[in-house]
């Protein structure tokens, strides 16, 4: 075939380029992960999170300058207060097309010995902090041509996982509140999705894996044959904001090594 030929009419992009993206729980892990590879896709990045030492530092691993982010700390808790952090910047840096809601809190804890304050502190990270950014994202976005969100859920959004009660609750709310936004939204041009992660080793899940055996169980019970690697989760993010997700709202990608496929 000559050089330049076209194969086929249909065409797929995947490309971010210009795109203002805000990652919540950015100064680590998943979060940093994800960044990167919505950085890599063109995107400019917004890296929020509560930790501005952190977050400076994942933001001096951008070596390219047109990729440098912006560092924003915020604390997704302090609902009213990081909403107007997050639309000040928003406005310096011209808008937003993109949230990433990644923003997490665990503690492994017997369902017995779980308190009021403890329920309180992980589900107002995980699913109250996530509406309040969705819906200040989703205002944002509304003044532009819409725009796109993926909300981190997890495995436990599918199944029970002993000894995280309030977080399973949490990210099984985060997966109902990805359907209800979708639906709400769709007709004013915002698409949200979620992902959702299997066994990754990060600070948050670490506690998990410090049991070998565990560990070794639970590694037979994924069909790929090992633990995710948080750089296998940004492809699916930068599927999801682009246009070739266009007509891909309410969903949720379970990214886990046929995990639960297997079960």
């Amino acid at each position: 075939m000559s050089p330049g030929r076209t194969l086929s009419a249909v065409s797929v992009d995947f490309s971010l380029v210009g795109k203002k993206t805000l990652v919540t729980g950015a100064s680590g892990g998943i979060g940093r992960a994800l960044a990167m590879g919505l950085a890599g896709a063109g995107a400019k990045v917004i890296l929020a999170g509560r930790n501005k030492v952190q977050l400076i530092a994942v933001a001096e691993e951008f070596h390219a300058d047109w990729a440098k982010p912006t560092v924003l700390e915020l604390d997704v808790k302090a609902f009213d207060k990081s909403s107007k952090i997050m639309e000040k910047c928003c406005q310096e840096v011209g808008g937003l097309d993109i949230l990433v809601n990644n923003a997490g809190y665990e503690c492994v804890t017997d369902s017995l010995e779980v308190t009021p304050s403890l329920w309180d502190t992980i589900l107002d990270t995980n699913l109250k902090g996530a509406f309040f950014m969705a819906q200040t994202a989703a205002k944002i976005m509304l003044t532009n041509d819409g725009g796109s969100i993926v909300n981190v859920c997890s495995l436990s959004s599918s199944v029970g996982i002993p000894t995280a009660a309030p977080y399973t609750s949490s990210k099984s709310g985060l997966l109902g509140l990805t359907r209800a936004l979708s639906s709400e939204w769709a007709p004013r041009g915002i698409r949200v999705n979620a992902i959702a992660p299997g066994y990754f080793r990060t600070a948050m899940t670490d506690a998990f894996f410090k049991d070998t055996d565990w560990a070794e169980a639970m590694l037979n019970k994924i069909p790929l044959g090992r633990f995710g690697q948080v750089e296998d989760l940004a492809g699916a993010v930068v599927f999801f904001c682009s246009s070739a997700a266009k007509y891909i709202t309410g969903q949720m990608l379970t990214i886990d090594g046929g995990y639960l496929a297997s079960i």
